[in-house]
Formats: C-alpha cells, structure tokens, sequence
C-alpha cells in the first residue's frame, strides 16, 4: 500500500509539472482539447446520448477536440482523474470517493443516474433472499466500487457479515461480463452488477433478480450510481467548459426521457464504438428501466457510502465521525446551467 501511495504521489507531481509547462487553447481561450472519462456499459446512457448527439460539441465548440477514453472500472477511471489524465469524467460514488480522499484534485460538479444494480441469484445455488447469501460466493465487479457498498450494506441489513469463515458471506471479483461463464461454471453464487449484466443472466435461463433495484440500499435505489467529476485544474481554467458539460449531460438525460425509442440505437452506436460490441435494444431498454436519471447530488447518501468503505478499511487514515464531503461536491456550476446563467 505505501508503494502504490509514493506511485500515486509521484503521478501527481508530474502531472503538475506538466500542467504548469503551459497549456493549449483555442483563439476564444478555450482548452483545445477535453479528456472525457466513460464506462463501457449503459448506466452511463446520458453521456453517450451526449457524444452521439453531439451536445458536448455543441457546448465547447467545434475546434475543440474530445478525447474519449472507455474505462472498465470506477477505480481506473478515478485514478485516472487523481493524476491529472482525465479533465471530465462520469464515474461511481465509490471510487471517485476513495481517490479523492487520497488526492484531493478532482470535485463531484453533477448527478447523472441512480440506481441501475440488482442482486441475481444463480438458479440451483439455494438463494431466495439476502440471509440465504450466508456461506455463498458473491461477485462484485471490483473491489470498493459502488456496487460492493451495496452488497456490504445489504448484507449487513440481512444479518450476513462479509468474511472467509463459514456463514459469512465471500466475495470474490469478476467483471460483469464474465458472471455468465461463472454463473454456468457454478463459481459464483450470486452477483450485484448493474444492468444490463442483471437481465442478461435472467434471459440466459441462468439466475433470478432477488433484489432489484428500488431494494437496493442505500435510500432504496435513489443513490448515485453514475456522477460527473471534473479536475480542479479543468475548473479553475476552464469553468464555463465545465458548465457545458453538465448542460450536454442535462441535454442527454432529457433526450432519453423524451425519446426513449430512438435513444436505445444510438446508446448502442456507443456501446459498440467503445465495447467493441453491441446490445441487443430490448437489453438497453430493460437497462433504462431499472434506473434513474437524474442530476441531483445527495451528499448525505454518498457519505453513508462512504462510511462503508471506511469500515471496509478501502479509506484509511480517517474516521466515520470525522467524514466530510462537502468540499469534494460542487452543485455551485450545475445551479448556474439550471438558472440559466
């Protein structure tokens, strides 16, 4: 752990340097270039409606380049933010927490969607509800990701502690995209994966939502599963950039709850650019469904989210009582766009 914290120290201090050798703008003084952050799956639907539809063009400029990077996990995507690689990203609650805490370079400016995981268990693994997980192998798709502060709340509400004894609960890590294989492998037991990996299991004949998505805690779904983050360097420089990114999100959030029909090909045009494949629409719809669009920000739930991973010893050197994140979440941006200004 000290050596992945000197790694992490000495990328920021390079990034800095680099930072300070100058930056690239266009003639109206606008960054040349904005590095956006995604997730190859389709909780992060406002942001591709908003590359597909162009909005973020629309909102910076056509002289201005967008350099798109598709991450597979929170952590890798919230790493990247920490040294200073990613200028705007949509990312979890979980890890954009985590490496805050460790950084303290990057802010929370916009929700993008709530909710979005379910609890599936495999068919024949004996799971009807949470207190059967008792002595079960559940996957997570990585660990300290939002979706694993939900497993460790929900388990913890059913009775079942997390650990390697007999009646806890294991957890174990796979992408989602590899719980089908390990759900035929009989490896796993259960899963809490955001959709679509939860229909798709359902549809493969393979497992059963136990938990869906309005159950799942904390606040019964409404948590944040996907939020918007950008560089203090990207702010400080370049704030009115910022404002139009939570504008071409807000504009992404309203397309799909105005036109669903025809949002679902475009996510998919999207998902094949960044995925390398794509998702059958009724996958997307089902997806949709399950989840809530929105660009609220509740700082007191991302703090009971964040007390989870404290006791999951992922924050380390602060206590739960000591906890604050309201300098980590700025709405100060996302009023303005809604205000018009």
């Amino acid at each position: 752990m000290r050596k992945w914290i000197g790694l992490l120290t000495l990328l920021l201090l390079l990034s800095s340097l680099l930072s300070a050798c100058g930056e690239a703008l266009t003639s109206t003084g606008k960054a040349k270039k904005v590095r956006l952050g995604v997730f190859k799956n389709v909780t992060h639907a406002a942001a591709y409606i908003a590359l597909e539809k162009g909005y973020f063009a629309k909102e910076w400029g056509s002289d201005v380049e967008i350099e798109v990077t598709a991450f597979d996990n929170g952590s890798d995507l919230s790493i990247a933010m920490s040294t200073g690689d990613i200028d705007v990203g949509f990312v979890g609650p979980g890890p954009a927490t985590t490496f805050f805490l460790k950084s303290n370079n990057y802010r929370v400016v916009s929700g993008s969607n709530n909710g979005g995981a379910v609890l599936v268990a495999r068919n024949g693994a004996g799971i009807n509800g949470v207190k059967d997980l008792a002595n079960k192998t559940i996957a997570i798709p990585s660990k300290g990701n939002t979706n694993e502060i939900s497993l460790r709340m929900l388990l913890k509400q059913g009775g079942v502690q997390v650990g390697k004894s007999v009646n806890d609960a294991h957890l174990i890590v796979r992408s989602p995209s590899d719980t089908l294989i390990s759900f035929r492998q009989q490896e796993i037991d259960a899963t809490l994966v955001p959709e679509p990996w939860g229909t798709q299991l359902e549809k493969a004949g393979l497992g059963k939502v136990i938990v869906d998505w309005q159950a799942i805690p904390p606040n019964n779904g409404d948590y944040p599963t996907v939020i918007m983050v950008a560089s203090d360097e990207f702010i400080a420089h370049h704030r009115d950039m910022v404002k139009g990114a939570i504008k071409a999100n807000m504009d992404g959030i309203a397309f799909i709850q105005n036109s669903p029909d025809q949002a679902y090909d475009l996510i998919n045009n999207q998902l094949k650019k960044y995925s390398g494949k794509g998702m059958d629409k009724s996958l997307i719809k089902a997806s949709l469904s399950r989840l809530k669009l929105t660009t609220d920000v509740n700082i007191k739930v991302m703090e009971m989210m964040a007390k989870v991973s404290i006791e999951a010893r992922y924050i380390k050197g602060i206590k739960e009582d000591e906890l604050d994140l309201s300098s980590f979440v700025d709405l100060s941006m996302l009023n303005e766009v809604k205000n018009g200004k």
